[in-house]
């Protein structure tokens, strides 16, 4: 499985963003992308996702596990989307949070298991009932991350997922990333400002 982009060019008011862009992110790899703000990082993210806004003009192709995607609806698109807002529905608990992700291909027997089996690769084991209120920065993060890959995306797609983490916790939250990214074996494309961001040995392109 891989994310192909083929000749993307985005627009904005007759300003081009960015011009025939060509890249490939292999299953459990991570593509970075590196640039300022306003250079267009987060309308690629929205143009993959099939969300970008009216306003914009922009052509290429994009190739998810062999299948075009260009003119397939956002929601069907099999594109998970990690924001650096790790917002949580405050209504739910914990558990009720990641479960609200799982495909309904899964019964309720199943769907706790998976549940607390994300829980356990997160370090968060018995946090099932919690308040989402009471986690701190990190574990917010880290159960934002599992309620997006429950989903079971073909895709990761994560846009400064790490900018809104101080100091202390980034280092620890970056390394867990790219962990289940390699270990689910999907195919990731992260925009990002900051080269520390970047993961040793990775692809990256500069806007």
């Amino acid at each position: 499985m891989n994310l192909i982009l083929k000749g993307v060019d985005i627009c904005l008011d007759g300003r081009q963003l960015f011009s025939q862009l060509s890249c490939t992110a292999e299953a459990g790899e991570v593509l970075s992308v590196l640039g300022s703000s306003g250079c267009g990082k987060s309308s690629l993210l929205n143009y993959i996702c099939g969300i970008l806004s009216s306003e914009f003009s922009c052509s290429g192709e994009i190739i998810l596990a062999g299948r075009v995607i260009n003119d397939i609806p956002s929601h069907q698109r099999g594109v998970g989307l990690q924001l650096q807002d790790h917002l949580l529905f405050p209504h739910m608990t914990v558990g009720e949070n990641l479960t609200f992700a799982l495909p309904r291909k899964y019964l309720r027997k199943e769907r706790r298991k998976r549940v607390e089996q994300a829980l356990l690769d997160c370090g968060l084991k018995g946090y099932f009932d919690r308040d989402p209120a009471t986690l701190s920065g990190g574990q917010k993060a880290r159960i934002s991350l599992m309620r997006t890959l429950l989903a079971e995306p073909k895709l990761l797609l994560l846009d400064e997922p790490f900018s809104k983490l101080d100091a202390g916790l980034r280092g620890a939250f970056r390394r867990f990333v790219f962990e289940q990214i390699e270990e689910r074996k999907i195919p990731a494309l992260m925009v990002t400002h900051d080269e520390q961001d970047i993961p040793d040995n990775e692809k990256v392109i500069r806007l």
